[in-house]
């Protein structure tokens, strides 16, 4: 039942955010709209701080569900399944920044208070990226002196396409062949020469 009420005070939480912006949305207007005391809303977040920071993990753990189920399918070879996974980075990147602009605009202020959730986000994104790496360099596609330091380049070098900042900057008017045309790139890099 815990997690139930977890998740009511998140989607209350969500519509306060939308409707009123962070600054005038707090752990009180969260519970009033609950019809709960505000020490109900106390017992699963310690703080406003804390409640907005589940707001944007719980954001950005939706963000990486697709990813996840990329990045397991072992099935798959390497290069294709790093292709679809950057390729499906920036599609999720930029729905969520350009379907709903005013709602991204409370998630990008709620986010950039919550360093430590966006810390663990990037160490997650590039975990996945070393993990495919890593499977590729079993299988004998590439040759990679330092796995990690490959996954943080190529998260970098893709940046454009799916960091929200750059996404909105330039209103999604990057064309994904682009980003399709720049992963053969790197993916022909990575390949062991013969």
């Amino acid at each position: 039942m815990s997690n139930s009420i977890r998740d009511r005070i998140l989607d209350a939480t969500v519509e306060q955010l939308r409707r009123h912006g962070p600054a005038k949305t707090g752990v009180v207007d969260v519970a009033r709209a609950l019809d709960m005391s505000h020490s109900n809303v106390y017992k699963h977040f310690a703080s406003k701080s804390a409640l907005f920071d589940a707001v944007a993990e719980r954001w950005l753990v939706q963000v990486m569900a697709p990813l996840t189920k990329i990045t397991a399918d072992k099935k798959t070879p390497a290069p294709k399944r790093l292709k679809a996974w950057v390729r499906t980075l920036a599609e999720v990147k930029r729905k969520k920044v350009l379907d709903d602009p005013e709602m991204f605009a409370v998630y990008g202020s709620v986010t950039a208070d919550a360093h430590e959730v966006v810390a663990r986000h990037i160490a997650r994104l590039i975990d996945e990226v070393s993990e495919i790496l890593r499977d590729g360099v079993k299988a004998g596609d590439w040759s990679l002196k330092s796995i990690d330091g490959a996954a943080k380049m190529i998260l970098n070098a893709s940046s454009r396409f799916h960091h929200p900042a750059m996404v909105q900057l330039d209103g999604g008017g990057s064309d994904l062949k682009e980003l399709e045309s720049l992963t053969d790139v790197i993916v022909a890099g990575l390949q062991v020469r013969g």
